[in-house]
């Protein structure tokens, strides 16, 4: 029999538990951080939590699948696969900065299920599955209802690839104010009410997959720039939205403006 959506959760929530002293071991103290082909940093940190909760689901769930971040996919068509990124916000973490997070998503035949956020170093955690809330600090939280632009608080992860974006610009212009950084925190922001849309490039799975229940459980959406759900195959181009009229009305923005 399948194990339910709260076993799941609860699973979820003890991986965070193993990553939580892994990361505050090495943080603020790293003799070295190394350079991925991609130019982006990996610690020791980031390799030693994978391992761990690697470790951990193949032991309660060994048919279950895994997709990591640092290291690769294993059973990537299984009915359930679990997506980890370590370290959300590498460059944060590495640097002293506490904007960065363990995320651990669970999908059920491609649609995530479950989403736990550890911020280890803010000591905040939101966890999240369908159809049982969104939880942060173990208090159940919701979005903003923001449906106008003008009301909206946006964040974007770092203007880098905005840059020269007429599209962004005009959004920009469009909404309350814009901040940026927060990594997957920023996310969080969204779900408990502080921020109401964040316009992110270049996600990958792992970037993404615990945030899809956070922000739907909490009554906000995380869709594809076509206003469609995310996929394993979705272009890394996110938008996300404390109410599905607030993303519709970003997205009409950039599309105008494209």
């Amino acid at each position: 029999m399948a194990p339910s959506l709260p076993e799941l959760l609860a699973f979820a929530e003890l991986l965070a538990d193993v990553a939580r002293p892994i990361a505050r071991q090495h943080f603020r103290s790293l003799a070295t951080v190394d350079t991925k082909s991609d130019r982006t940093p990996v610690t020791l940190a980031d390799r030693a939590i994978e391992r761990a909760l690697r470790e951990r689901i193949a032991a309660r769930f060994p048919d279950h699948g895994i997709l990591g971040e640092e290291e690769g996919a294993t059973g990537l068509d299984n009915e359930f696969l679990w997506v980890i990124d370590p370290i959300d916000g590498t460059k944060a973490f590495a640097s002293g900065n506490p904007l960065f997070g363990t995320l651990i998503g669970l999908m059920h035949r491609g649609v995530p299920v479950v989403g736990v956020m550890e911020a280890i170093a803010l000591g905040e955690r939101w966890a999240a599955a369908t159809g049982l809330g969104c939880r942060h600090q173990g208090r159940l939280v919701r979005a903003r209802a923001t449906t106008r632009l003008a009301d909206a608080v946006l964040y974007c992860t770092t203007p880098d690839p905005m840059a020269g974006d007429a599209a962004f610009a005009a959004l920009r212009r469009q909404v309350r104010w814009t901040s940026y950084g927060g990594d997957c925190v920023a996310y969080g922001f969204v779900a408990m009410g502080g921020a109401d849309l964040i316009v992110d490039r270049g996600l990958k799975a792992y970037d993404w997959c615990a945030l899809v229940p956070i922000l739907q459980e909490s009554g906000g959406v995380l869709l594809g720039m076509d206003g469609r759900a995310l996929h394993l195959h979705s272009d890394g181009a996110v938008i996300a939205a404390s109410t599905a009229e607030l993303a519709q009305a970003a997205l009409a923005t950039l599309r105008r403006d494209t």
